[in-house]
């Protein structure tokens, strides 16, 4: 597999600025031709509005870049049809949940959701429930998917104080490492349980990954390529 460059940054600095997307003007009626369809196979889907990202620069431990509004349906034919507006990436939190025996905790997403299958950290793209005074409040996000996909509160973990950035030109995956006192197996029985509470859960299981071995490829690269740097020697 290629090596992905992971940038390490302890400050994020994501301005949320007004910017009329060429992308979702100029082919609206395709877009919305588009959701239609997808609404016929899944209409558990909803058309929310989502912070997408611009302009992205790593200078040192902090990380800048803009993002502007827009509504989901635009978002999800820009990444079904390919991501044809290069100058525009999905920029999201990812909280890393990490039990006291060293497994990586991540949820498989369930059937009626957009990314039906794959398995991630509890993670979503940025909505306006997470601007704070002008700007996307990152940690908030992550805090709000974690409470949403698994039932852990904040009280329930340690956050690493910086986050590892991975750009892939289309996505943009910010991780945080949060450590819970707690081992995997009973963290994961806990999520379960949970679950099970939900009356419509995202997440349709829970996987540990204590090893290489467990990866598997439901997995985006960016996870994989993140856990891989978390399980080499570090120097």
């Amino acid at each position: 597999m290629s090596t992905l460059v992971i940038h390490h940054v302890t400050t994020l600095d994501l301005a949320v600025e007004a910017w009329p997307w060429p992308f979702a003007l100029e082919r609206r009626a395709e877009i919305d031709a588009h959701f239609a369809a997808l609404l016929r196979d899944n209409p558990a889907l909803w058309n929310g509005r989502v912070l997408l990202g611009r302009n992205p620069v790593f200078s040192g431990e902090r990380l800048s870049a803009s993002y502007f509004e827009t509504d989901f349906a635009s978002f999800l034919a820009w990444r079904d049809w390919g991501f044809p507006d290069k100058s525009v990436f999905n920029g999201f939190g990812m909280g890393a949940l990490l039990s006291s025996d060293g497994a990586f905790v991540l949820g498989e997403m369930g059937q009626h959701t957009a990314n039906a299958g794959r398995i991630y950290f509890a993670s979503g793209t940025p909505d306006l429930d997470d601007i704070r005074d002008g700007t996307l409040d990152m940690s908030g996000s992550v805090e709000r998917e974690i409470e949403e996909e698994t039932g852990l509160a904040p009280a329930d973990y340690r956050r690493d104080a910086h986050w590892h950035c991975i750009f892939t030109g289309a996505a943009l995956a910010m991780i945080r490492i949060l450590r819970v006192d707690m081992p995997g197996e009973a963290l994961r029985a806990r999520i379960v349980g949970n679950l099970a509470l939900q009356q419509s859960p995202e997440l349709s299981g829970i996987h540990l990954v204590h090893s290489a071995d467990d990866l598997t490829d439901t997995m985006p690269r960016f996870v994989t390529a993140f856990i891989e740097s978390q399980l080499s020697p570090q120097p």
